[in-house]
């Protein structure tokens, strides 16, 4: 099986900053169109002027907004004509005191995290199953990959992050369920669980609390914290041929924290 994903058209969220960065460079790197997506159009926009590429665009829009995700779509098939796979990398980490609800974290994060990942899969889906009716090759194994970006919270508990825990589990269980469902069409949907990776929300944890940095390095197995380019290949994987018989799992990318990870440290 081949690992390439070379004339691919991917959508990638969360492409301003961090993992989804990250990942939309490397495609870009390896010879897949992208349209890189994000609520930070300013950002986004200078980004892919920083790329320099024409296998790339950017589409700025809050993506919790139903009308946003068929504009995205639309741009991408203007662009690119198609789209092959879907990496759901936009994602947020907010804080919560389960017995006060202040700021609604609970439904914040809910929606970020799940529904709107829900939402876009739902409507790439079925625009891959459009194209597939349409395409002169029958017989593919895959006609389409989606990747989510979860965290190893989903299996593990910390006092001040039980929204953002339960939001990933049910990221988690949305991707097993989206893989059985979409098997018969032959679209598979896998996620990516990350520990202590160098996103742009820990870097911002961590600038001014050089005691938390120790702790999660001492607390990896590996020895340390995660760069975000880390994670791209892991996507390339699950997104390309490599993975056609691959659906419906959860791939840990944490150097093994999720092995012995204690309760008093987040995890992002």
């Amino acid at each position: 099986m081949s690992f390439s994903i070379k004339g691919k058209t991917a959508i990638v969220t969360g492409a301003a900053n961090g993992i989804g960065l990250a990942i939309a460079r490397h495609f870009i790197d390896q010879g897949a169109n992208v349209m890189l997506a994000d609520m930070d159009e300013d950002k986004l926009c200078a980004e892919r002027e920083a790329l320099g590429s024409e296998q790339a665009q950017c589409f700025g829009g809050d993506l919790r907004q139903k009308l946003t995700i068929a504009n995205l779509q639309s741009a991408t098939i203007d662009a690119f004509d198609r789209v092959d796979i879907l990496i759901n990398a936009s994602r947020q980490v907010l804080p919560s005191n389960p017995l006060e609800a202040k700021e609604d974290s609970f439904e914040a994060l809910f929606k970020q995290n799940v529904l709107t990942n829900l939402r876009l899969t739902q409507s790439v889906a079925k625009l891959m199953i459009r194209q597939a009716k349409a395409d002169s090759d029958k017989t593919a194994n895959t006609i389409g990959s989606v990747v989510n970006l979860s965290s190893i919270a989903s299996d593990h508990t910390h006092p001040d992050m039980l929204a953002y825990s339960v939001s990933c589990a049910a990221l988690n269980q949305m991707t097993r369920s989206l893989a059985v469902s979409l098997a018969k069409d032959r679209i598979r949907v896998n996620a990516i669980a990350i520990g202590s990776v160098m996103s742009a929300n820990l870097q911002g944890v961590l600038r001014n609390d050089v005691e938390l940095r120790d702790r999660m390095t001492q607390i990896t197995p590996l020895g340390r914290i995660a760069e975000a380019q880390e994670v791209t290949e892991a996507a390339q994987f699950l997104a390309a041929g490599s993975a056609s018989f691959i659906t419906g799992q959860i791939l840990n990318v944490d150097g093994g924290r999720g092995l012995i990870d204690p309760l008093d440290t987040a995890v992002h």
